[in-house]
């Protein structure tokens, strides 16, 4: 299975359980996204060169972005996605607690 394959099946799971309110993403959201992505295309890269992490070519699509593997980029999405989903999740377990006397 390639790296491509294996995070768009967690890209499909991860829409499955995304709430309506999630459809529409706040600006918030956007940026930091963005912030996620900018930093994975400048650490990404070092990580690699330093053999930190290494891929098998094998199973990968071939794309690089800046010296990272277009995949990479998807654990970015994943970071923005997850917490956000995660919090509203677990924020909806919490019932308002009411004033004490």
């Amino acid at each position: 299975m390639t790296y491509l394959i294996l995070n768009l099946l967690f890209l499909i799971t991860l829409i499955m359980f995304m709430p309506k309110s999630f459809q529409k993403p706040p600006v918030a959201w956007w940026i930091t996204l963005g912030g996620l992505v900018v930093l994975t295309a400048v650490f990404d890269p070092i990580i690699i060169a330093l053999h930190i992490v290494d891929y098998d070519p094998t199973k990968l699509l071939g794309l690089y972005l800046f010296g990272a593997p277009i995949e990479d980029f998807f654990y970015a999405l994943y970071a923005a996605c997850i917490v956000p989903l995660v919090w509203h999740r677990l924020g909806e377990n919490k019932q308002p607690q009411g004033k004490k006397r």
